[in-house]
C-alpha cells in the first residue's frame, strides 16, 4: 500500500470536497475556518517546542549554529526564518542556516528528486562544517522526505542534536530526530498541498524557535528588539525611537548618541544610562554575554 494513504497531510478532506463549484467568498470563508485550527493543534506540541528552544539555546551558547534542512516549502520556510534573523536580530549569517533541497534554485523551482535523495543532505551539511555543537531542525510536513531523514541521521552521527519538524502524527520522521514537533493539521481544503495548513503551521513553529532562542540568549530587552541590524531607513527610525524610548532622550539625541556607538543599540542604552563612552559600554556588555538587563545592572 502507499504510504501516503496513512497521512492525515495526503487526505481528502470532506469540507472541500465541491471546492470546484464555491464561489470565491465561500472558498475564502472555508479557508479562514481551516486556518482557524492551527492554532490549537500548535499549541498542543508547546512541551515539544519549547525543549527545542533549549536545545538550540545550547547550541549557541556552545558555539553552534542552528540549521534548518528541508525540500519544496518545507525547505523554503527555513530558508526564509534564517534570512530573517540577520535583520532582526543581528545575527551573522552563518549562526542561522537554511538549506533547501536542491540548492538556491530550488527555492524559485523545482529540483526534480533532489527531495528524493538519503544522501544529498549529508553532503549539504559537511559542504558548512557541520559538527557536534550544532543542531539541525529537519523540516517535513509528510514526515518521510528521504532528503531530511538522510540529513537528521547524519547530524546524530556526528553527535549533534536532532529535531524533527512534521505536521503527521507517527511518520518516519518520529525515529530519525531526538525532539519532535508534529502539530496535526489535517486534510488540506486543496488534497496534498501541503503549502496551505500545513505550511502556515510550519511557520508558526519556526517563528517560535528562532523567537524564543534569540530571546533566551539576550537578543531583546523587555520587548524590543534591541540588537537588529539598522540596514535601511525604517529599521533606522526604529532604532532612534527604542533609544528613545528606553532612555527618554529626543529623537535628535538618540540619534546622534547612536552615531556615536557605531550605530549599536544595545551601546547607545547602556552607554547613556551608565554614563560611560561606547567602549566601556561595549565592555560592560562583553562582560553580560550580551544580556543588556544584566550590563545596565553592572
Amino acid at each position: 500500500m502507499d504510504p501516503s494513504h496513512e497521512l492525515t497531510t495526503e487526505a481528502r478532506n470532506e469540507r472541500s470536497d465541491h471546492l470546484d463549484l464555491m464561489t470565491a467568498p465561500e472558498i475564502v470563508q472555508l479557508m479562514n475556518a481551516e486556518d482557524a485550527t492551527l492554532a490549537a493543534a500548535v499549541a498542543k506540541e508547546s512541551e515539544a517546542i519549547a525543549e527545542a528552544i533549549d536545545v538550540v539555546v545550547n547550541s549557541f551558547q556552545s558555539g553552534g549554529r542552528l540549521f534548518y534542512i528541508g525540500a519544496g516549502t518545507s525547505g523554503r520556510l527555513g530558508v526564509l526564518d534564517a534570512s530573517e534573523c540577520p535583520p532582526t536580530f543581528n545575527t551573522p549569517p552563518e549562526m542561522v542556516i537554511g538549506i533547501i533541497a536542491g540548492g538556491d534554485t530550488a527555492l524559485r523551482q523545482a529540483i526534480e528528486g533532489a527531495e528524493d535523495s538519503v544522501t544529498l543532505a549529508a553532503e549539504d551539511l559537511a559542504k558548512h562544517n557541520f559538527n557536534a555543537n550544532d543542531t539541525l531542525v529537519g523540516i517535513a510536513s509528510s514526515g518521510g522526505t528521504p532528503y531530511v531523514i538522510g540529513g537528521l541521521d547524519y547530524a546524530r552521527q556526528t553527535g549533534a542534536a536532532t529535531v524533527g519538524l512534521t505536521c503527521n502524527a507517527n511518520s518516519r520522521l518520529h525515529r530519525h530526530a531526538d525532539t519532535i514537533i508534529a502539530p496535526v493539521v489535517g486534510p488540506e481544503i486543496l488534497s496534498g498541498s501541503t503549502r496551505l495548513k500545513a505550511g502556515t503551521a510550519t511557520k508558526m513553529v519556526l517563528n517560535m524557535l528562532t523567537t524564543g532562542a534569540m530571546v533566551r540568549i539576550g537578543k531583546t530587552y523587555g520587548n524590543w528588539m534591541v540588537d537588529l541590524r539598522a540596514s535601511n531607513d525604517k529599521l533606522r527610525r526604529r532604532s532612534i525611537r527604542i533609544v528613545g524610548e528606553l532612555t527618554g532622550l529626543s529623537a535628535d539625541a538618540a540619534a546622534g548618541l547612536l552615531g556615536r556607538c557605531d550605530g549599536d543599540l544595545k551601546t547607545a542604552i547602556v552607554s547613556h544610562v551608565r554614563g560611560v563612552d561606547a567602549a566601556e559600554a561595549r565592555e560592560r556588555l562583553q562582560q553580560s554575554d550580551g544580556q543588556l538587563r544584566e550590563a545596565l545592572k553592572a
